[in-house]
């Protein structure tokens, strides 16, 4: 018997007991759903998280002195950083790279004075896709030139130091030549980024008057961050640099600069795994309870239909292809009704901001986005769809084994 036969027969057999097959269908629907849900709003919000901490600091891959990693200093710099980047942006994996010099640094008012983080950059080669501190910017003016004198501050340090707009704020920080040198600027912005650590400690200042504080040369910074389109793309990127800028620059990606963040989200998604799991094994036993009570409902039909010529062989291949009707109806469903609520939330999302409250808004310096939105890698998607066909027909293997295993005789004589 031909293939199209046995799946014609496959599928009018699902539907003879038509409640028992629309609960099975039913689980594998709500399991494809749950699993695209969960799968795309941590794809969604750890690329979001993961892009933000690039545009917040070293970029998804950072050229800097090999030893900066291991102990941070202003006094470990790259030179040359204008050929960095023109070799950087040579690759047509990376879209940008820019310099930045990042490092400690200590800020004061005739009020008090508290640490800080200094992130110094050039605002003519900056934008939106490169740094997220424009957008945050609540109070005053962003740089216009590298060579501007003001000073601008995340929103607690300004309020913790008693400063506002247009006042009087020194900063003291080490130079290269590794003494203590002051400078001093007008309070002239103030960033809320959301993430209460980053507004408590932010400073930034144009990247040449940093570099003229802290006696670099006009081309010298703590790093070149380099801004590629895919972050899971970053440690490829950095091996491609590694071997293009020799040993005296390291390419380092995202993840090994932000251990605190690699850990979460890889603590995060492991959970979630666990979780698709648990979710994989009821759907895929569902399956197997409603394949098994059919198969032995009808131990005298295969006895039956093995004394008229069916082959041992056709009746195992009819029962699978059971199991695949239920997946590939349960698929066709689970898609159809996901639709509608994914394009929702990719589009709109969810606005979680009341529900977070002052609760933990960040993780490693980087806030959490308050707008819950979704968005599914196609390779993820393309594993849950092999995913529950896998499952499903592995269910199916044992009841359908049971079906071409049946004895004709002793399988007629049941009632």
């Amino acid at each position: 018997m031909s293939i199209t036969k046995l799946a014609a027969i496959a599928w009018r057999n699902l539907w003879r007991q038509r409640r028992r097959t629309l609960l099975t269908l039913s689980s594998i629907v709500f399991g494809f759903f749950l699993a695209v849900l969960f799968t795309s709003m941590q794809d969604r919000s750890f690329a979001t998280m993961i892009d933000t901490a690039a545009r917040q600091g070293g970029g998804h891959v950072s050229l800097q002195h090999p030893e900066y990693q291991g102990s941070p200093s202003l006094l470990k710099t790259v030179t040359g950083s204008d050929a960095l980047i023109e070799r950087a942006t040579a690759d047509p994996g990376i879209q940008r790279a820019v310099p930045r010099i990042v490092g400690h640094a200590s800020v004061a008012t005739a009020r008090d004075n508290f640490g800080a983080l200094l992130l110094a950059y050039d605002p003519a080669l900056e934008d939106e896709r490169t740094m997220t501190f424009g957008e945050a910017l609540v109070e005053g003016e962003m740089y216009t030139s590298s060579r501007d004198k003001g000073v601008i501050l995340g929103e607690r340090l300004a309020k913790n130091l008693g400063v506002t707009l247009g006042k009087k704020v020194v900063y003291t920080v080490m130079n290269k030549q590794g003494d203590v040198v002051s400078g001093m600027g007008r309070l002239s912005g103030i960033i809320r980024t959301g993430a209460p650590s980053l507004d408590a400690g932010l400073f930034l200042l144009p990247i040449d008057t940093a570099r003229e504080t802290l006696g670099y040369a006009p081309d010298e910074s703590t790093a070149v961050a380099v801004f590629i389109e895919d972050s899971r793309r970053s440690a490829a990127v950095a091996r491609r640099l590694g071997a293009a800028v020799g040993p005296e620059v390291a390419a380092l990606t995202w993840d090994e600069n932000q251990p605190q963040l690699r850990g979460f989200i890889a603590m995060k998604v492991g959970g979630a795994r666990f979780m698709e799991l648990i979710i994989g094994l009821l759907v895929a036993a569902a399956i197997f309870n409603t394949l098994f009570v059919s198969v032995m409902e009808r131990l005298r039909e295969f006895g039956i239909m093995l004394a008229i010529g069916f082959s041992p062989r056709q009746l195992f291949g009819m029962v699978m292809l059971e199991s695949l009707w239920l997946a590939l109806v349960g698929l066709a469903v689970g898609g159809l009704l996901t639709y509608g609520p994914y394009t929702y939330l990719a589009r709109t999302g969810v606005d979680m901001t009341e529900m977070l409250g002052d609760s933990m808004t960040e993780v490693a310096g980087v806030g959490f986005d308050p707008i819950l939105k979704v968005g599914i890698f196609p390779e993820n998607l393309l594993l849950i769809v092999v995913a529950v066909l896998l499952a499903t027909l592995a269910a199916g293997v044992y009841p359908a084994w049971r079906a071409g295993s049946v004895t004709p005789v002793e399988s007629i004589k049941l009632v």
